[in-house]
C-alpha cells in the first residue's frame, strides 16, 4: 500500500471549529426576524422584536464557546458574514412587498441595500464574535 498519499478517508478539517451545514445553520436564525421586519409584522423597538434581534446572535456565540472551537472571534464572525449574505438575499426578494418610497425602487438603492444588508452582517459577526472570544477566554481561565 502506497502510504505518501493522504487517505482518501481523513476527517476533514475544520478551521473555524464547526461544519460549514452548522455555520448556515446558525446564520438562518436570524433570518425569520428579517422577513418578519421586511413583510411589516413585527415593529423595531418592540419587546418581540428585541428576542428576534438578540437571541440568534446569542445563540452564536453560546454555540461558539459551548463546542470550544479554535478562534471564537472568527467563527462568529463568518457566521455573521453569511447572515449578511441571507439578509440581502431575503430583502432583495421581499423587496417590492415592502412599503418603501418610490425613490427606493431604483437600481442604486437595491445595490446600497447590497452593501448594507452585507456590512450589517459583517458588524454584527464582529461584535457578537468579540463577546464569543471573551467569553471564551473566562471561560477558559476558569477551567484552568
Amino acid at each position: 500500500m502506497d502510504r505518501s498519499r493522504p487517505s482518501l478517508r481523513r476527517p476533514a478539517r475544520r478551521p473555524l471549529g464547526l461544519s460549514a451545514p452548522a455555520l448556515v445553520g446558525l446564520a438562518l436564525l436570524a433570518v425569520p426576524r428579517v422577513v418578519l421586519h421586511d413583510l411589516d409584522l413585527i415593529t423595531e423597538g418592540t419587546f418581540v422584536n428585541g428576542l428576534f434581534v438578540f437571541v440568534p446572535p446569542a445563540v452564536w456565540v453560546l454555540v461558539a464557546v459551548a463546542k470550544r472551537v479554535p478562534n471564537p472571534f472568527a467563527t462568529v464572525l463568518v457566521v455573521g458574514v453569511i447572515h449578511g449574505v441571507f439578509l440581502v438575499v431575503v430583502h432583495q426578494l421581499l423587496w417590492e412587498t415592502m412599503d418603501l418610497p418610490a425613490a427606493a425602487s431604483t437600481p442604486f438603492a437595491r445595490a446600497a441595500a447590497v452593501v448594507a444588508g452585507l456590512l450589517t452582517g459583517v458588524l454584527v459577526g464582529a461584535v457578537a464574535g468579540a463577546l464569543a472570544w471573551g467569553v471564551d477566554r473566562l471561560v477558559a481561565a476558569r477551567r484552568g
